[in-house]
């Protein structure tokens, strides 16, 4: 490729485009972050991660940042009826299986400004609010794009080069127009009034996170990180965002819950579309998209930004792959296939969620109620089936071995390393990780070890068997002390996005290996040059 002023631009500076350029800085590329407005957007927005999103920030050095601006939840995600009786009841008090909380909750200004505080720790990493991408142009190795800066008479006009855009741009992606891409959209429209307030008394909020399933006005009630609580109402029909985007309809609302201006501040009241989408395409030659600019969904499962963060962490390693010349660009045409299968199963189980708490029909609302209060409020018996959290065509190995695990993340490991029990991350940092027992490393063929230097993969024997191979030596402890046993495999190859891809017995480690050197996506000028060496 030529010489270009960025190896990347980034175009949006919301959680998702600040956690891309984070991750590319630390892997040792140049990064230009271009934001349309000058000042981050000071209002809540997304209030919740995950656990395996718990895991990519402390992935990128911000973990115990993101630990003191949350609120875990330690207690029960819970719906009630129209007379309070539990419809559900979800235990997420023990941690999930990264290590970290089942989910926490945070206010995203508080979160945008500790990715924003941290810029400057990533040398080659540039922010540059208030420059406004209208134009870009694409040559065979690179691409230019065209910025704005400033207003009236001060306008400047900037043109950067660079090899690849990530457009993390929101729903309204300039980069997404660009493309050209048509949207799948489910057609699943809600509008919610959402109202987000600072308690000024000592009120306790147990469940912290519940729903309140009342056809007669459904609502939300969950903590808007710590300090904050956020109420979200269902508009009824004949309500327009017009007549229901008032301060003074959301005090009408919350004083029904005790909350009024004498107890709590309105910090923010929107009116939002739940919509469900996404674009049938997330890369068109040097242009990508990630978050929002590739996918939309209703909140109820609580993975809108997750998703985008999901994008972010399976597009970096990818695109650190090829900018160091170690993969061919062919790569990133996985990297849509991948994340849109995953993307659509959790769209579809928050439209489930929603089908069933959007209820606004009394009778029908009558006959959730006693199925699910028959099942006991077990989310077993009476939740929707969840679609697997499973990657869609890419780079993983769905030929042999354990594909239960296949294409699934994997948890963050507890090893007991001479006597002490330490996660995995913490052991072996970012980037590709393979586990063994059984004198699995030790089968492996020169040509399969090649393709693991040339991904900078971390070994780790789990039995001694391997100890002389291994880069570390510890034994499994905790709660996955039988994970190989229960899967009956002897290796398991970990990507940098913490997904699983492949799971063997010592018998086809060096098959699996090799495959991952000579896939055709893998099949770039180190990887391939040292698989044949």
């Amino acid at each position: 490729m030529s010489n270009t002023d960025f190896d990347v631009i980034v175009v949006g500076a919301g959680p998702v485009g600040l956690i891309t350029a984070r991750e590319l800085g630390r892997l040792g590329h140049s990064v230009a972050v271009l934001e349309r407005f000058p000042n981050p957007y000071p209002l809540p927005r997304a209030v919740a991660f995950d656990f395996e999103i718990g895991r990519y920030f402390a992935k990128t050095g911000l973990g115990e940042k993101m630990r003191s601006i949350s609120e875990p939840v330690t207690d029960f995600y819970e719906w009630k009826n129209a007379d309070y009786e539990p419809l559900v009841k979800i235990d997420w008090g023990a941690p999930g299986p990264s290590g970290w909380p089942v989910t926490s909750m945070f206010s995203q200004p508080e979160l945008e400004e500790v990715l924003r505080e941290a810029m400057p720790d990533v040398a080659g990493v540039q922010l540059l609010p208030g420059h406004e991408v209208v134009d870009t142009y694409e040559y065979d190795d690179h691409i230019e794009v065209k910025s704005r800066c400033g207003t009236g008479e001060t306008v400047e006009e900037k043109v950067c080069s660079t090899k690849y855009v990530v457009g993390c741009d929101g729903a309204n992606s300039f980069v997404r127009q660009a493309m050209e891409v048509e949207n799948n959209d489910l057609g699943f429209f809600f509008d919610w009034l959402i109202c987000d307030l600072i308690p000024l008394d000592d009120s306790q909020w147990s469940p912290i996170n519940w729903q309140y399933c009342d056809p007669r006005r459904p609502t939300t009630l969950v903590s808007g990180g710590p300090g904050r609580r956020r109420w979200e109402f269902m508009l009824l029909p004949g309500e327009t965002a017009e007549t229901m985007n008032h301060e003074q309809v959301a005090w009408d609302l919350l004083k029904v819950w005790g909350r009024t201006p004498e107890n709590s501040v309105l910090e923010r009241h929107a009116v939002y579309r739940f919509q469900a989408r996404w674009a049938k395409e997330w890369r068109k030659g040097r242009l990508l998209l990630a978050g929002d600019a590739a996918h939309l969904m209703p909140p109820f499962a609580g993975q809108g930004m997750c998703s985008g963060i999901r994008d972010a962490m399976n597009l970096t390693w990818k695109l650190d792959l090829v900018l160091r010349g170690r993969a061919d660009d062919a790569l990133l045409d996985t990297y849509g296939p991948e994340r849109i299968t995953h993307l659509q199963n959790a769209i579809e189980w928050s439209i489930a969620l929603g089908n069933v708490i959007c209820i606004l029909d009394e009778d029908k609302a009558r006959e959730r109620d006693e199925r699910m209060i028959a099942g006991g409020a077990d989310p077993m018996m009476v939740m929707p089936p969840p679609a697997p959290p499973i990657l869609g065509p890419g780079v993983t190995d769905r030929t042999r071995g354990a594909q239960q695990l296949v294409a699934m993340t994997s948890p963050q490991f507890l090893l007991d390393v001479d006597g002490e029990e330490r996660f995995q991350d913490e052991l072996l940092g970012s980037g590709w990780s393979v586990l063994a027992r059984n004198g699995a490393l030790g089968s492996l063929s020169e040509q399969a070890r090649a393709v693991l230097r040339a991904l900078d993969a971390k070994t780790v024997s789990l039995d001694g068997s391997d100890a002389a191979e291994a880069t570390l030596q510890g034994r499994l402890a905790g709660p996955f002390a039988e994970y190989f046993d229960g899967a009956g495999i002897d290796l398991l190859v970990v990507r940098p996005d913490f997904y699983v891809y492949g799971a063997v017995s010592a018998t086809e480690a060096d098959a699996l290996i090799t495959g991952l050197g000579d896939a055709p996506a893998l099949a770039g000028r180190e990887v391939a040059g040292s698989s044949s060496s």
